[in-house]
Formats: C-alpha cells, sequence, structure tokens
C-alpha cells in the first residue's frame, strides 16, 4: 500500500507546482474595439423593450407639456382602462408572434365568444358559472382548429387565421342575428358578466377590475415566457422551427398549444369587454386585430417571431392609448390620430431591422 500511494503523492505534488501560478482563464475571444453606434445597437439588441420604453417616456413628456390636463391622476389611469382590451389580445398575440406566427382572427374569437357567453347567459337562462365556462371553451376551440391547420396541414398562419377571421365572424352575426344584448337585459339576468367593469377609486384614480386583470395576465405571461420550460420552447420555435426540433422539442406540440391559449385567452378579453362596454355588440372591436399587432410591433416583438418581449406589448398598447389621449386632449382629428398611429408602426419595423440587418 505504502508502495503505491507514494508515486501518486509525488504526482499530485508535480501537478500542483506546474499550475501554480498559470492563468485561471479557461478560454478568450478577441474582443474588437466597438465605436459608440455599436455598442448602442448591442443595447438595443439585448435589451429589445429599450426602444418603446424610450418612446413612451418621450410622448408623455411631450403630451403632458402640450395637452391640457393630461397629467391628471383621472387621465391616466383611464388611459390604463381603454387599453385593457387591447392589453389582452395583446398578450394573445405576442405568443403567436414570438412562435413566428400571426394571428388575424384574436378580435373575432373575442366576439364569438362574447355572444355565446351573452346568448347563454341571458335569453337561454343559464347561470353565469356556467355560461363564461362554455365561452372560454368556444375560444379554445377556435385556438385548436388554427393550430391543427397550420401544425398538421402545414398552412400558412396568415391564410389560416385570416380564413378564421371571416368564418367566426360570420358565426358571430349568425348566432346573434345581427342584435345585441343590451345592458339592461345583461344587468337584470347576469349582471356577473360585467364583473370587469367594476370601477374604484385609489386618491383619485379610478381602476377597474378589468384592467387588473390585464396587468395580471401580463405579469403571468412574463412569468411563463421567461421562468418555465414551455417559454423557452416558444422562444426557439419561433427562432428556429427545424433546430428546435432536432434539439428534441415538440414543435407541433408548442404551436398547438400556443393556438389553443391565446385563443383562451381571447375569450377572457370576451368576458372582461362585455364589463367595458356594458353589453355585447357582434361589430363591436372590429378592427382588435390591428391593435393588438400594433401593440406587439411597437412594443418591439419581431414579425419573424424568436425576439421580443412581452412587457413590451405593455409598453406598446400603453403607447397607443397615450398617442390617442393626448391628440385627442390636442384637438386632433381622428385621421390624423390614425396617421400616427401607423406612422409609429412603420418606426417600429424600422427599429427592427435596423437591429436584425446589424447583429447579422
Amino acid at each position: 500500500m505504502s508502495d503505491q500511494s507514494a508515486p501518486q503523492k509525488g504526482a499530485s505534488q508535480r501537478y500542483d507546482t506546474m499550475v501554480e501560478g498559470s492563468p485561471e482563464e479557461v478560454a478568450s475571444f478577441e474582443q474588437h474595439a466597438r465605436s459608440p453606434i455599436q455598442r448602442v445597437h448591442h443595447f438595443l439588441h439585448v435589451n429589445p423593450t429599450a426602444v418603446p420604453m424610450l418612446v413612451l417616456a418621450l410622448s408623455v413628456v411631450v403630451f403632458g407639456a402640450v395637452a391640457n390636463n393630461f397629467f391628471t391622476a383621472f387621465n391616466l389611469t383611464l388611459i390604463i382602462q381603454q387599453v385593457t382590451i387591447i392589453g389582452i389580445l395583446g398578450v394573445a398575440q405576442t405568443l403567436i408572434i414570438l412562435s413566428a406566427g400571426i394571428d388575424l382572427s384574436v378580435a373575432a374569437v373575442m366576439m364569438l365568444s362574447a355572444v355565446v357567453m351573452g346568448n347563454l347567459a341571458v335569453y337561454q337562462g343559464m347561470p353565469t358559472f356556467v355560461a363564461v365556462p362554455i365561452g372560454l371553451l368556444c375560444g379554445a376551440a377556435c385556438g385548436f382548429m388554427n393550430g391543427m391547420l397550420v401544425t398538421r396541414f402545414r398552412l400558412p398562419p396568415f391564410i389560416v387565421t385570416l380564413g378564421a377571421w371571416k368564418m367566426f365572424f360570420a358565426l358571430t352575426l349568425f348566432l346573434s342575428g345581427g342584435q345585441s344584448v343590451r345592458s339592461q337585459d345583461i344587468n337584470t339576468s347576469a349582471p356577473a358578466l360585467k364583473v370587469f367593469g367594476t370601477r374604484f377609486d385609489v386618491l383619485g384614480a379610478q381602476f377597474t377590475t378589468g384592467a387588473l386583470l390585464m396587468l395580471a395576465l401580463f405579469a403571468l405571461g412574463w412569468y411563463v415566457l421567461n421562468k418555465t420550460a414551455w417559454g423557452r420552447h416558444v422562444y426557439a420555435v419561433g427562432n428556429d422551427a427545424d433546430a428546435a426540433r432536432l434539439a428534441g422539442i415538440p414543435t407541433r406540440r408548442v404551436l398547438l398549444s400556443v393556438y389553443m391559449l391565446a385563443s383562451t385567452l381571447c375569450a377572457l378579453a370576451a368576458w372582461v369587454s362585455i364589463g367595458r362596454v356594458g353589453s355585447v355588440s357582434p361589430q363591436s372591436f372590429y378592427e382588435g386585430n390591428l391593435d393588438a399587432i400594433t401593440a406587439v410591433v411597437i412594443g418591439g416583438c419581431s414579425l419573424f417571431g424568436g425576439r421580443g418581449s412581452i412587457l413590451g406589448t405593455l409598453i406598446g398598447a400603453l403607447i397607443v392609448g397615450v398617442f390617442r389621449s393626448g391628440l385627442n386632449l390636442s384637438g386632433v382629428d381622428v385621421l390624423w390620430q390614425q396617421f400616427a398611429v401607423g406612422a409609429l408602426i412603420i418606426f417600429a419595423v424600422a427599429i427592427d431591422q435596423w437591429l436584425r440587418k446589424v447583429s447579422a
């Protein structure tokens, strides 16, 4: 025993002597000096919410200076209330766009689910706690159809959801007969449908339970996308679906779950919209698709997928709300408001293209 341990001890001492004082760095890469523009680009590339944050801050400062009563607590909280529906639809659209898809049917799914909830609860006498889950299942079924067409039949998401938009809108008109469910009837038969329109004051600021739900959904979405394996899979599939599949990620299952979850969120937005509007109109929020996509794009999510942050979508929705509120208070015509929002979209896409071009 003593003869075998002696050589081992000697070798260990020689190794310790050799590594003593040697460099501790395992590997290194040659670092090139970066220009200020390259540093700015690198910062914006690794922080996709930096640009929308800067735009939001500048918008608040500018409209606070030129618009009357912009900085009142009532107006600032009114902006949050006004972007509640867009924000929830934006959460759904963010999941789709991060997976390198797009969903043009989010508003149609929302209105179809709202009509199902309203008709069952008001005209069919069904309890609200039954009508609402059926409406949510209706939304999930719409997402299942879209997801199956995209994953199993490999149809382009743009074409699938464009057709689904028309189909769901036609179903909405068929089920409703083109008639709205009146606010008085909801108050009498199913007041719980308006639970997300409940208002309460805090130090002069007015909030709704629907706005709190929107903020909770953004927080939950951030956690799921950044702290769970499913969230990392969504980013991986959106960045490169073939590479994700070779890495063992079930891409079809992930995409199907994304479409179903997004449409279920649209159905939840339907419940919130009843509280926000007070009634169920089959033709309201017809432009919700474009508003949700606008919030996502302005918020820094890439239309090519795999890059972006769900908190950026919240900032994008707030930018749209601040622009419309500030322009309204400044007396700007509605047409020029649309012009300004359109210019914002082009600016956001141009920034995304610049970041991709420089990083390539």
